[in-house]
């Protein structure tokens, strides 16, 4: 358990930042904390190459529970329009999170022994897919209605009719907010190859 513990960190670190800086805008279509919550895949590659998928699945569940607590905590502090974390958000987060990361460990481990790119890349990719289609849909779409008018009216905002990403087709804001979140993911998962490469080398240098 020793050796996980620097992943269980970086995870715990990532989901913690990434649930404070989701608070502050970054321009019309985004957060800050879309630009580090990506972040959490690089440290699943990390562990699952240097330790393999069972630990790799272990530093998840951590940062899955780390999610959980921080949603137990934002949604007790109340704001002008209700919780900070309505029920929704949080088990949308929830569900999106543990199903991406745990998809994101088995594809990798399916590719492992290809090309030391096509692992992590094609995990994040696909699991980056999953997990803004499931966060969005689940903590935003108006056809979901099982969370109760109260959780409805907290996320209302999302449903305004806008040009899709500013100058296309008119949408609920939220599909943008998916779109552009998507964005920042496929960046991410592109230059995260670098210190993927140079992370693992010197972890398994140390391992050997």
């Amino acid at each position: 358990m020793t050796r996980l513990l620097p992943g269980i960190l970086a995870m715990a670190t990532v989901v913690v930042a990434s649930n404070i800086l989701v608070q502050f805008l970054f321009g019309n279509w985004l957060t800050w904390g879309a630009f580090t919550y990506p972040i959490a895949f690089l440290v699943t590659d990390v562990m699952n190459r240097v330790y393999g998928p069972k630990a790799a699945r272990h530093v998840v569940f951590a940062g899955f529970f780390v999610g959980i607590a921080c949603s137990l905590i934002g949604s007790q502090i109340m704001l002008e329009y209700g919780p900070a974390v309505p029920l929704r958000i949080a088990v949308a987060s929830a569900i999106a999170f543990l199903t991406a990361q745990l998809l994101d460990v088995s594809i990798f481990d399916r590719l492992r022994q290809g090309a030391w790119w096509k692992a992590p890349l094609a995990s994040t990719l696909i699991g980056s897919i999953v997990d803004t289609a499931l966060f969005f849909t689940i903590a935003f779409s108006a056809s979901i209605t099982l969370f109760g008018a109260g959780n409805d009216a907290a996320i209302s905002w999302a449903w305004e009719s806008v040009p899709l990403l500013g100058q296309g087709q008119a949408l609920p804001l939220w599909v943008s907010l998916a779109i552009a979140d998507w964005s920042v993911k496929l960046a991410v998962a592109l230059l995260a190859l670098i210190p993927f490469r140079m992370i693992v080398t010197k972890l398994s240098h140390r391992s050997a």
